[in-house]
């Protein structure tokens, strides 16, 4: 049922024009959708004015304070009016849209901001004095002389006093303060040669929230440094650097290995040209990049930057220029994953510190009585004795079949992953390093071997398929059958052949070999919904991995099984010449290592 609309006569609907003030809160609406989004307008304003050192400040989650201060080259006292006008911007002069540079192109943010909160801007250019500018709710005041330092200070206040109805829409202080420093973080990552500081005014304290001093060196030094201190030591640490280059894209950044992994998809960062995106192509990629590595339920991390001539790709996309459109999305796809599992297959058996930090977690007790030290040592005679019954001890021990020995003696030099010297439980494999100690799961270990020599297998002999007797017709939507024919050849390569059937129905006469009976109707539905949501499909490769992954378990070194020591040395320098071996098929750790510096201190002997 139709009801009356209160804003529009009964009569004929006249065509009005708005006014600046309303065209200018609708487009606040959205460029600014939070206070973050504010932030993240200002705080670009300042990178693309030159600025080697910007300043946030913010109150009540951005609600009642937000201010930037910079030391750009400014606006000068004639240009601050002009500021303030809707699409007036100094980044373009709007002959190419193509060919951005800059983050800001629009010249909306600053009129959009002065539209519904207290906006002040105060500029100095070098050898001039400064000028400030006032606008609150849409209405501008004249220019006048102030005091400042070189640069631009952008003080806004009261966020959306203009438009009440959109502060019931924000969330907590906390959580847009929240948000606030995740803007700023990206930023960050983005321009590490920058120095950001972030502080909270809140409550009447003064808080500095986030600090990234300006890093030296070249780039990939520059960016490791200030990932360090954005995402931490231990991601630092643990992640590989990105260099790859195709038809006019080069991917660079850092991933972290799969032994570091996160529950969920919060350490991905991802930029374009430099701007920091949230698009669901880059995502997919990633993910897609580490799929052979980890389960399910885990998520990799990693800050990745793709750079390309700004013609290839269109960030004029929405407002808030988070989307981009790449001109050929299949070239980048393909760069992220191809660069990824290279650099990844580079990494070798190498496994996250994290994994063993979080081992000396686990054994380090909690002390219940003073400490005994080693200064506090018995006499020579008293040791003697005890070495003694040791080692009778040990001699029996050894015959128990849940822990043998390896005396013979292995140079551990040059060795990753040192020499075997005993096995525990039948299912660990306990290495002497040249400083310090290997603990191997045989059967985890074993199992990614198997899986790699399965895969390097299937990729030199192909897949094998086995043709269908009466083959099998799917019905789907045309635009779908489409797009599954036009990746035939690649689905024919994974052993998959299909052929149009006419209008939306498709032929399958092949089916791979290895995944026995196939419900047709589902494996295409899936291929289908992939190539709607990411422009590509894994789904008959990630099935042929699954089987592959299952046959290497069952195929694999069973827990239980006592081995020689020339085995177990064979497997230790078997995992060190194979890629990946660092994590089992799932993305757990396949060892532990542990130097005998965190061993001492275990045992307060430093």
């Amino acid at each position: 049922m139709a009801s009356t609309n209160p804003n529009i006569s009964a009569d004929r609907p006249v065509i009005r024009q708005l006014d600046d003030a309303a065209i200018n809160r609708i487009a606040a609406g959205e460029v600014v959708e939070r206070p973050a989004s504010a932030v993240k307008e200002l705080v670009e304003n300042a990178i693309d004015a030159g600025a080697h050192r910007i300043d946030i400040t913010i109150a009540d989650g951005g609600r009642t304070l937000i201010r930037v201060a910079d030391d750009g080259c400014g606006i000068g006292a004639d240009e601050l009016p002009l500021a303030l006008s809707r699409h007036a911007t100094s980044k373009i002069d709007g002959s190419d849209l193509l060919n951005i540079h800059s983050f800001g192109f629009r010249g909306e943010a600053l009129p959009s901001l002065g539209a519904v909160g207290r906006l002040t801007i105060t500029s100095r250019t070098t050898g001039n004095a400064a000028h400030m500018i006032a606008v609150e709710g849409g209405t501008v005041q004249p220019v006048r002389p102030a005091a400042s330092g070189p640069g631009t200070t952008v003080e806004l206040r009261d966020l959306f006093y203009a438009t009440p109805a959109r502060l019931k829409f924000l969330r907590t202080d906390r959580a847009e303060a929240q948000a606030v420093g995740d803007v700023i973080k990206r930023l960050a990552m983005a321009e590490p040669f920058v120095s950001f500081t972030l502080r909270d005014t809140s409550g009447g304290n003064d808080r500095q929230v986030f600090r990234a001093d300006a890093e030296t060196g070249d780039m990939f030094d520059a960016l490791l440094g200030r990932l360090r201190s954005v995402m931490g030591r231990d991601f630092a640490e643990n992640a590989i650097p990105i260099d790859a280059e195709r038809e006019g894209f080069h991917l660079t950044g850092y991933a972290a290995l799969p032994t570091y992994s996160r529950g969920a998809a919060v350490a991905q960062y991802l930029f374009v040209n430099g701007r920091p995106v949230k698009d669901k192509l880059l995502t997919g990629a990633l993910r897609g990049a580490y799929m052979d590595f980890l389960s399910r339920d885990r998520h990799p991390a990693a800050a990745l930057f793709v750079d390309c001539d700004p013609k290839l790709v269109d960030v004029n996309v929405h407002p808030a220029k988070s989307e981009v459109r790449f001109r050929d999305p299949g070239t980048v796809r393909g760069l992220i994953v191809s660069g990824l599992r290279h650099a990844l297959a580079n990494a070798g058996h190498r496994a996250s510190t994290t994994v063993a930090d979080a081992t000396l977690g686990a054994m380090r007790p909690q002390p219940t009585e003073p400490r005994v030290y080693q200064m506090d040592r018995p006499s020579q005679g008293a040791r003697s004795a005890t070495y003694q019954a040791q080692a009778l001890d040990f001699e029996g021990f050894a015959e128990t079949p849940s822990a043998r020995f390896e005396h013979a003696p292995v140079e551990t030099a040059h060795l990753p992953l040192g020499a075997a010297r005993a096995q525990v439980h039948e299912n660990y494999i306990i290495a002497q390093t040249t400083n310090g100690m290997v603990i191997v799961d045989q059967h985890a270990a074993h199992e990614r071997l198997v899986y790699e020599r399965l895969k390097t297998q299937m990729a030199e002999n192909g897949v094998a398929a086995q043709a269908l007797l009466v083959p099998d017709i799917v019905e789907l939507p045309e635009n779908d059958a489409t797009a599954l024919l036009a990746i035939a050849d690649d689905l024919r390569a994974l052993g998959l052949t299909i052929e149009a059937f006419g209008g939306g129905a498709v032929a399958v006469r092949e089916t791979p070999a290895i995944l026995g009976e196939v419900d047709a109707q589902s494996l295409l539905h899936d291929i289908c919904d992939e190539l709607a949501d990411q422009g590509t499909s894994a789904t008959v490769k990630a099935r042929l991995d699954a089987i592959l992954s299952r046959v290497a378990c069952h195929g694999s070194i069973r827990s239980g099984r006592q081995m020689r020591a020339e085995e177990m040395n064979a497997l230790l320098r078997d995992m060190e010449a194979t890629p990946h071996s660092g994590q089992c098929n799932h993305g757990r750790p396949t060892y532990v290592e542990l130097k005998l510096q965190d061993i001492e201190r275990l045992f307060g002997r430093t």
